[in-house]
C-alpha cells in the first residue's frame, strides 16, 4: 500500500500536469487524481497546488518528490540490471545536438558506434535552438557551455576551446593585436553575435586595486567585448574562409580552425586573454533512466571525443 500513488505523484510533478502524467503512465486522469488524493490523505500532507491552468509542488511536495524520484530510479536500475543479464543493447535513440558540432564531431562518431552495435538505431536532429527534450520525446541532447536547466541530468563528454586568429597576410598588412583594446583598430569577422568572449586579468587587477586588496593572487574576469567589422555570417565555415583569405580576425571554436593553426594558414592571437575551455555535455531528463543503449553511447562519446 505504501507504493500506491508514488508513480502517479512523480509523473504529475515532473510534467506539471495530471493529463500528461496520466498519458505517460497509460492510465486515466481520474485514476491519477484519485491515487494522489489518497496518497496525500495517507500522509496527511498537501503535495500539490492545483489550479485550472497549472500544477505545482508545495514545499513538502518538493522534498517528497526528491526522495520518491530516487526510489523510482533505484527500482528502474534494479530492473535494468536484471534485464541486462540476458539482453544486449538495442532499439532507437533519439537525440539532438548543435548543427556544426553535430556534423563535424558527433555524427561521424555515432556512425562508428553503429558499425559496432548493429541493433541500435539513431535519429538525430541538429539545431542550434534549445529543444524541449520531454516535449519532443528525445532521449538525449548534446549541449555546449554553461547549463541552465536544473531539471536535467548531465554527463560531461569533452571540452572545446575558442581561438582568435587571422591569416598571416592580414597581420602583415594590418599588424598584430597585443591587447583587447587593439581589436577596435581591426576588422573583426562576426558570427551571430557582435561580441567576443575573453578572460581579462588586467581588468581584474584594476578592480582589485580599486578595492584596496593587498594579496598577490592573480584573478581573472570574464569579458564580453563588443567588436565590429565588414562581415557578419551565421556560418562558421564562411567565417573561416574569410579569415583564410585575409579579410580580418575571427573567433571560432577549435574544430573550425585547428587544422589551419597547425598548418600555419591561421595564426592564434591574444592567447593570454583566451577564455577557459567550455564543457560539452550529454543531458537527459530526470525521469528517463539511462537504458543500456544510451549509457553505451554516452560512454562511447566520452572515450572518443577529443
Amino acid at each position: 500500500m505504501r507504493w500506491e500513488g508514488i508513480s502517479e505523484f512523480v509523473y504529475v510533478a515532473e510534467y506539471e500536469s495530471f493529463t500528461r502524467g496520466a498519458k505517460e503512465l497509460g492510465i486515466s486522469t481520474a485514476q491519477v487524481s484519485r491515487q494522489i488524493s489518497a496518497l496525500e490523505k495517507r500522509l496527511n500532507i498537501k503535495l500539490l497546488y492545483r489550479t485550472t491552468r497549472k500544477v505545482s509542488l508545495t514545499e513538502e511536495g518538493r522534498v517528497f518528490y526528491q526522495h520518491c524520484r530516487s526510489v523510482l530510479d533505484g527500482l528502474d536500475a534494479a530492473e535494468q540490471a536484471v534485464s541486462n543479464l540476458q539482453s544486449k543493447p538495442q532499439g532507437r535513440i533519439k537525440l539532438t545536438a548543435p548543427v556544426t558540432y553535430g556534423e563535424q564531431q558527433l555524427l561521424p562518431l555515432i556512425n562508428d558506434f553503429m558499425m559496432q552495435y548493429h541493433d541500435i538505431e539513431v535519429t538525430a536532429f541538429l539545431s542550434n535552438q534549445k529543444i524541449d527534450l520531454i516535449e519532443g520525446g528525445y532521449d538525449l541532447a548534446i549541449r555546449i557551455g554553461k547549463l541552465h536547466d536544473s531539471t536535467m541530468m548531465a554527463k560531461k563528454l569533452s571540452l572545446r576551446t575558442n581561438f582568435v586568429c587571422a591569416a598571416p597576410s592580414y597581420l602583415k598588412k594590418h599588424g598584430v593585436p597585443h591587447q583587447l583594446s587593439d581589436l577596435s583598430q581591426h576588422n573583426c569577422l562576426l558570427g551571430t553575435r557582435d561580441y567576443w568572449h575573453f578572460i581579462d586579468t588586467a581588468k581584474a587587477k584594476e578592480n582589485s586595486d580599486t578595492n584596496d586588496k593587498t594579496d598577490n593572487q592573480q584573478t581573472s574576469v570574464e569579458r564580453n567585448l563588443r567588436v565590429s567589422g565588414t562581415v557578419q555570417y551565421n556560418s562558421g565555415y564562411s567565417l573561416v574562409d574569410a579569415a583564410l583569405k585575409g579579410l580580418g580576425i575571427v573567433q571560432l571554436p577549435d574544430y573550425y580552425v585547428q587544422k589551419y593553426l597547425a598548418s600555419g594558414k591561421l595564426v592564434s592571437l591574444l592567447d593570454d586573454y583566451r577564455e577557459p575551455e567550455e564543457s560539452i555535455w550529454a543531458i537527459y531528463p530526470h525521469n528517463r533512466h539511462l537504458s543500456p543503449k544510451i549509457r553505451l553511447l554516452v560512454d562511447y562519446l566520452v572515450e572518443h571525443l577529443v
